[in-house]
């Protein structure tokens, strides 16, 4: 389905689940860190290699049957990813640094801690692996380093000035968290849907999919397992 036409260039916990979900509304198909879990396609590992071999990456072939991405497998990559696609749009949520590490670290920060190890070699391992790269670099997912707090609100902060320095204004909107559709379908040329804006993934709902395993479509079935 690429070459990809909307890019989320916000980090995790910046409403990423919802774009992903109205993207979807507007008529894209939009690749979201969860889908490692649910598409059987996805090579987690090529992104893994892609983080490590910028310059080698076929985005063509890892994001094969999709044309939007949202999330951290998206802000991680998000100026190689214009490179490549120089006509793409490119969506930015943002939030305050203050309210953006509280839900980061009551949701994937405990996650992580929480989590049972896998082995080597198996699916979980790998999407965890490529989790712990992507996700600020590596510090999401080290106490010492996420947990010196005005470090990463700062990290937080130069992406957000990061993206709007790289990527030309008339390809870029910047968008608060819980706006809706307005903007989002003019910037788009798509008109208004006849739905409410989605709203997922609010950090109850992101415990009790990865740690309470109440997982309606039963998509991430191992990871509570012991």
């Amino acid at each position: 389905m690429a070459p990809v036409k909307v890019i989320g260039a916000a980090f995790g916990r910046s409403g990423t689940e919802s774009l992903r979900f109205a993207l979807d509304i507007l008529g894209y198909n939009t690749h979201h860190m969860k889908c490692f879990f649910t598409d059987s396609n996805l090579d987690c590992n090529g992104f893994y290699d892609a983080y490590e071999h910028r310059d080698e990456a076929d985005w063509d072939k890892l994001l094969l049957d999709y044309d939007a991405v949202t999330d951290f497998s998206a802000a991680s990559f998000y100026y190689d990813l214009y490179k490549k696609y120089p006509d793409a749009k490119v969506i930015l949520t943002v939030r305050s640094a203050d309210s953006w590490y509280n839900s980061v670290k009551n949701t994937i920060f405990r996650t992580v801690q929480e989590l049972p190890k896998h082995e080597e070699g198996s699916k979980q391992f790998d999407i965890l692996r490529l989790c712990k790269t992507v996700c600020l670099d590596g510090k999401l997912f080290n106490p010492e380093t996420f947990l010196n707090e005005d470090d990463i609100k700062q990290t937080y902060r130069d992406h957000i000035e990061d993206v709007k320095k790289k990527i030309p204004e008339n390809q870029l909107l910047v968008v608060e968290l819980g706006e809706g559709w307005e903007r989002i379908c003019k910037f788009l040329g798509k008109d208004v849907p006849d739905v409410p804006y989605p709203k997922s993934n609010s950090t109850v709902e992101f415990i009790d999919y990865f740690l309470n395993g109440n997982r309606p479509l039963n998509i991430v079935p191992s990871l509570t397992e012991p």
